[in-house]
């Protein structure tokens, strides 16, 4: 209201009070030091944190000095009590990386929490934008309100930072102790550091993208920094050897498995597989409902891996960025006319067994509708499992790199499409006595071929990862061998049964023929939750340098 106030009308009060608005960083803190106004711990934090706001075009970042750093896990300690962190939840984590010769050992504890990245991985994978980057200080901050617990930003951080609490069925992370900085004080991790290693800065976003080159990395064993721009700073006098690596670069471990994601993805694939075949077989009755089935016993089961479940509505907020929201997206609209598609296959014995539903055939003829719902249907359940693949491979990891995951994706979409429709028409011809024998023989035949041709497939690669350490995918394949080799053995046992089956089914005729059909599949199918399982516990997760055992 002073700001109104014509110059003659202004008191000394309203002059003090404009004069308080104008006071810059180091003038408040003068005033507060002669008032004796300054809580205990201010000596050790006042000269860690910027004396200004961050200007247009910039933004707080951390600064680490890896000279000063220790590996007390101070910073650890005190983030987790100030944030009331989960008991096994961590935000702040301490690494390790070393190298060097024996003559000259090179060793560095670090410490890592989230780098606040200029383009932030984890705002853009989000399905329901549960992340903004604020646009004053430039920190990147979750919204827990927001977030279903659907963990791809688990996935899409290439430095490991948000962190799933089952708990409380949500994604968090480290927000640069948002709420402290906005009073002028040290987040938690750079106030209780003893030495000082950590401090707030300011960084120009544009600067900061320009300095970038291609393979730059944050630390040895980092991901390439040009993917998210990370604005964290590790400093040092000690230049790291070339041969230095982060302390758990050799560690071999199993990823989160994703259970409901690996069932959600083969019962899709399968369904898609078998509208694929429904929409040129003559009886499609019983595949269109069998994928329809399928389907949504899939979706259903996808439903169990997100921790906020009712949220998922809001999932249409992330189309412009987020694969899992096109995903989402073409997965319901393929849901939607599959069960269309299975009901106009159903419709004329339905009519037959309710005659009075030949009232609606003087309105319109359901049936026309079957060859235009049978092209929309393969088409959306192709996009949809695109999709899918394009979940994973805008994570850039070298496990679920393009070609791999198409090829695991799409051959699972043919192997089982093709087999369960072995079986589903082999059946269809023993119950009803309808003229589908060749169909049921031609898709045996191809599951077959399909079958072998990605066991060899994965043989190959698996054995070529395996014999070269260069190969991006060796410590995956060692993961697979050492780790998971009775699965291992088993998935091939069961794709050299299924095929086994298949020719058997070539060779037969009426039920024995739907018997071995059924029983490729049947083998086929757990085959593929084997090999799911490894999609996703095999996958080297990129993060940031951690201790010689994490």
């Amino acid at each position: 209201m002073t700001a109104l106030l014509e110059p003659e009308e202004r008191t000394l009060i309203d002059e003090l009070l404009a004069e308080q608005q104008r006071l810059t960083a180091v003038e408040r803190f003068a005033q507060k030091h002669e008032r004796h106004a300054l809580p205990a711990q201010a000596r050790y934090y006042q000269d860690l944190i910027p004396l200004s706001k961050p200007q247009p075009g910039e933004q707080y970042a951390f600064g680490v000095d890896l000279d000063a750093c220790t590996g007390c896990k101070a910073c650890v300690s005190a983030c987790h009590s100030l944030n009331g962190l989960d008991e096994d939840e961590i935000w702040r984590n301490v690494g390790l990386i070393h190298g060097g010769t024996a003559a000259a050992p090179y060793q560095q504890t670090v410490t890592t929490a989230c780098h606040h990245c200029v383009e932030p991985a984890c705002l853009e994978g989000c399905p329901v934008r549960a992340y903004e980057k604020d646009a004053e200080t430039g920190i990147v901050r979750h919204l827990d309100d927001q977030c279903i617990g659907c963990q791809y930003c688990v996935l899409k951080c290439p430095y490991d930072v948000p962190k799933y609490s089952p708990k409380k069925g949500i994604v968090r992370k480290c927000d640069m102790c948002y709420s402290r900085l906005t009073a002028d004080e040290a987040p938690a991790c750079v106030q209780a550091c003893p030495n000082g290693a950590i401090t707030i800065r300011i960084v120009t976003k544009a600067e900061l993208t320009a300095r970038l080159a291609p393979g730059d990395q944050l630390l040895p064993g980092a991901f390439d920094s040009n993917y998210t721009k990370p604005t964290t700073a590790y400093a040092t006098r000690r230049p790291p050897p070339a041969n230095a690596s982060a302390g758990n670069a050799r560690t071999l471990r199993l990823e989160h498995a994703h259970w409901p994601l690996i069932w959600m993805l083969v019962l899709t694939q399968l369904a898609v597989g078998l509208f694929l075949v429904a929409a040129f077989a003559s009886e499609q009755l019983p595949l269109a409902a069998t994928a329809f089935a399928a389907l949504n016993l899939g979706l259903a089961v996808s439903v169990l891996h997100l921790g906020r479940p009712l949220g998922a509505w809001r999932a249409f907020l992330g189309l412009r960025t987020s694969w899992m929201s096109r995903e989402i997206f073409a997965f319901s609209a393929f849901a939607g006319c599959g069960g269309a598609f299975t009901f106009t296959t159903m419709w004329p014995r339905l009519a037959e067994a309710i005659p009075a539903l030949h009232r609606v055939e003087a309105f319109v003829q359901p049936a026309q509708f079957t060859p235009l719902l049978a092209v929309l249907t393969t088409l959306l359940g192709l996009l949809g499992v695109f999709c899918s693949v394009m979940i994973y491979v805008d994570t850039r990891r070298a496990f679920w790199e393009s070609s791999f995951t198409n090829t695991r994706f799409f051959g699972t979409t043919l192997l089982l499409g093709a087999a369960g429709s072995a079986a589903v028409l082999g059946w269809w011809q023993v119950i009803t006595g309808a003229p589908a024998g060749a169909a049921a023989g031609l898709c045996a035949a191809m599951a077959t071929v399909f079958g072998a041709a990605l066991g060899g497939w994965e043989a190959t690669n698996l054995r070529a990862a395996l014999r070269s350490s260069d190969d991006p995918n060796h410590r995956s394949a060692l993961t697979i061998w050492k780790l998971c080799r009775p699965l291992l053995l088993a998935r091939f046992v069961l794709l050299a049964g299924a095929v086994l089956c298949g020719l058997a089914a070539l060779a037969s005729t009426g039920w024995p023929a739907a018997a071995w059909a059924t029983g490729s599949f049947a083998l086929s199918f757990p085959g593929q939750i084997i090999e799911r399982f490894f999609f996703f516990t095999a996958v080297v997760a990129p993060r940031m340098p951690g201790g010689v055992t994490a």
